[in-house]
């Protein structure tokens, strides 16, 4: 990476900065646990119907929302979330790799599609905001990042350069968005579950860890 041509890097949270395994244990495996136990019906029938009733909402807001779906389930999600908070972990490289932005006076902003309430669970656990310029939710613009608006929205509040702008996210259909808009440094994780095999990513140029670049 020519660190010369990049004057603003904007970077996803979950599964990027931050190990998607968290989000993934809790979906897939303590909330149906704690969903049926709160409504008393068995745990695979609750595994099953929440499993389909949550992919229901990929790609939208609502997906990312934990007032959606408090409201939806009737459970306090992130009273659930704070059950487990101690799996909430740092992927590997990050405090060295936004130190040396910091070093290059490049910007680093967070932007990511996660609820107020699961970034100040995850802010309170790992003290993420210290090591950034500043934190942008989606939510604050009702907008996912998967939407052309939301760039737009974001260039009005955060003025950036695309052809001079890095985004690093790991969702796929993020960086398409992200390429039409027209950011010209794309960069996906292969693993951000660290649970989870790797990814064999084809469309665009992908890391496993950030020491990867910023190897002397």
């Amino acid at each position: 990476m020519d660190w010369t041509n990049i004057d603003t890097v904007l970077l996803d949270m979950d599964g990027t900065l931050l190990d998607l395994h968290f989000d993934t244990y809790f979906w897939l495996e303590h909330l149906p646990v704690r969903y049926a136990e709160l409504h008393s019906i068995d745990h695979d029938e609750a595994q099953k119907w929440l499993h389909e009733r949550i992919m229901q909402e990929q790609g939208t807001l609502n997906w990312y929302c934990l007032d959606y779906w408090s409201k939806e389930l009737n459970v306090d999600i992130k009273a659930l979330k704070r059950e487990i908070s101690e799996r909430i972990a740092f992927r590997p490289h990050v405090h060295d790799f936004l130190e040396h932005l910091k070093e290059q006076g490049i910007r680093r902003v967070i932007v990511t599609n996660a609820h107020r309430d699961s970034l100040s669970l995850k802010l309170e656990q790992t003290g993420l905001d210290t090591l950034v310029d500043r934190i942008i939710c989606s939510h604050d613009y009702q907008i996912p990042k998967e939407q052309q608006a939301f760039w737009h929205r974001l260039q009005g509040d955060e003025p950036f350069d695309p052809a001079r702008t890095l985004l690093v996210d790991d969702s796929l259909s993020v960086l398409e968005s992200a390429r039409e808009y027209g950011i010209a440094y794309l960069l996906s994780i292969i693993q951000p579950d660290s649970q989870q095999p790797e990814r064999e990513i084809t469309d665009f140029n992908a890391i496993g860890h950030f020491n990867e670049l910023i190897k002397k």
